[in-house]
């Protein structure tokens, strides 16, 4: 999309923030980054819908969209009434939710979509051959994300056109269908790819692992796109429950419709119970401790571990904070932010969390921010210091770096990352003072 003059000056303040609180460098990479996505990702179609692309891969996440779209959230609360600049951003935001929504509505188990009926697909060998969705790989986010970002947009602008009956219908297909996938024996969910890699598919001839019947709500793939051990993920189930509070509230307060606000908080209430009674499990080396499993089967099946693709338990203050135990959560970070992580790595040049989704020792920029966001003032503004100091001179934040190469890093343009960068570097500014309206990063109210 064109980028004018407007925007630019909106943006370039934001920028400004940050470079007089943390530094010239600093500053520059925001108004780049905030640049960049605008004018290289964002296509407005005729429709007056928004595809988004995730940057070096030509297709729309549902989960990206959102997070490549929390810095302009972040602008537009920040701004005065009336400021056309922040309106002309808002109609940005609103045409992406339209779009996600529309995608949504074309095929709930999706991850990602091309733009059109093109025929492209990340592997042709996949049982799904719509011509319009470039993966179905389902995860839970790509419906929680969608929800909260438009609830979030409604309450930053208390606009509503992109809530209309077919936001409407959409929140009642996802309601629906987390609620089926309660029961997966009964879903008609299948994904099957010929690949080497088990994380590629899923076994049973695309069921996936058995699970029990627990309250919470199944879903095939991690927020990397990796296969899930066991079929429910505790993350992305505890944002999935925040999200339903979200589209309760949407159903109460915009539709009137009092049985999908009531079908909504029953699920996310038997999901919540879900959690509570299978995903919160013994510290591995403390058992009087406990802390949130990254992944269950309702069978006695535990995975403790966490992943840089967020919603992670990493990012659960973030993207679900109105649903967290608190003593479990503190313990649950403390767990993950060291070598009882499997996915942890540490080296001479950072340490943090990385993903069985890329090379072992690499970690993500995305996690560094995540941790940033979630954690102190003073730790905030170590660990952007520290992706200042990671970026290999490119000026670009990537999906993951090795510990001890920097220059060693997948992924040259990754937009997500970007954005999560653009938050950190806002959070720091905040907490020297600068006057950015506070948007937390799963985009919940302002405050």
């Amino acid at each position: 999309m064109i980028v004018g003059a407007g925007v630019a000056a909106l943006l370039r303040t934001a920028a400004d923030a940050v470079r007089t609180s943390v530094g010239e460098r600093a500053g520059d990479l925001v108004e780049d980054a905030l640049r960049r996505t605008l004018e290289d990702t964002i296509t407005i179609d005729d429709d007056g819908t928004a595809f988004v692309i995730t940057g070096d891969i030509p297709a729309m996440w549902m989960r990206d969209s959102t997070t490549q779209m929390l810095p302009y959230l972040r602008l537009v609360a920040a701004a005065s009434p009336g400021d056309p600049a922040a309106r002309e951003l808002a109609d940005v935001l609103v045409a992406v939710v339209r779009r996600q929504f529309a995608s949504i509505a074309h095929d709930p188990y999706a991850n990602a979509f091309n733009r059109g009926p093109t025929g492209a697909h990340y592997d042709d060998r996949d049982l799904c051959d719509d011509p319009t969705v470039w993966e179905q790989k389902y995860e839970v986010d790509s419906l929680a994300y969608p929800v909260q970002f438009a609830a979030a947009v409604h309450r930053a602008t208390g606009r509503t056109e992109h809530l209309g009956p077919e936001a409407h219908a959409v929140a009642r297909t996802i309601v629906d269908q987390l609620r089926l996938e309660t029961d997966h024996d009964r879903s008609p969910y299948r994904f099957v790819r010929d690949a080497p890699e088990p994380t590629e598919t899923l076994v049973r001839e695309g069921r996936g692992t058995p699970v029990a019947v627990t309250g919470m709500t199944w879903c095939g793939f991690r927020p990397s796109d990796d296969a899930c051990t066991y079929g429910y993920n505790v993350p992305e189930n505890l944002h999935a429950a925040s999200a339903l509070g979200d589209l309760a509230a949407l159903a109460t307060d915009v539709w009137s419709d009092p049985v999908l606000a009531a079908d909504a908080v029953a699920l996310r209430e038997g999901i919540l119970r879900g959690v509570a009674e299978h995903g919160v499990v013994p510290h591995p080396r403390d058992p009087g401790t406990q802390v949130y499993a990254y992944e269950v089967d309702g069978l006695g099946g535990v995975v403790l571990m966490d992943d840089a693709n967020t919603p992670s338990l990493l990012s659960l203050p973030l993207d679900a904070p109105d649903v967290l135990d608190p003593v479990v959560a503190d313990a649950t970070r403390t767990f993950v932010l060291g070598p009882d992580n499997p996915y942890w790595f540490s080296g001479s040049a950072a340490a943090g969390i990385g993903s069985p989704h890329t090379e072992p020792g690499r970690v993500w920029p995305i996690a560094l921010a995540v941790e940033g966001l979630t954690g102190t003032p003073s730790r905030r503004r170590e660990l952007l210091d520290l992706l200042l100091a990671t970026d290999a001179g490119t000026g670009r934040m990537h999906e993951s770096f090795d510990v001890d190469d920097p220059s060693a890093y997948s992924r040259p343009w990754f937009s997500w990352a970007d954005a999560m960068f653009c938050e950190l570097a806002f959070a720091v500014a905040e907490d020297a003072g600068a006057s950015i309206a506070r948007v937390s990063s799963a985009t919940r109210a302002t405050t």
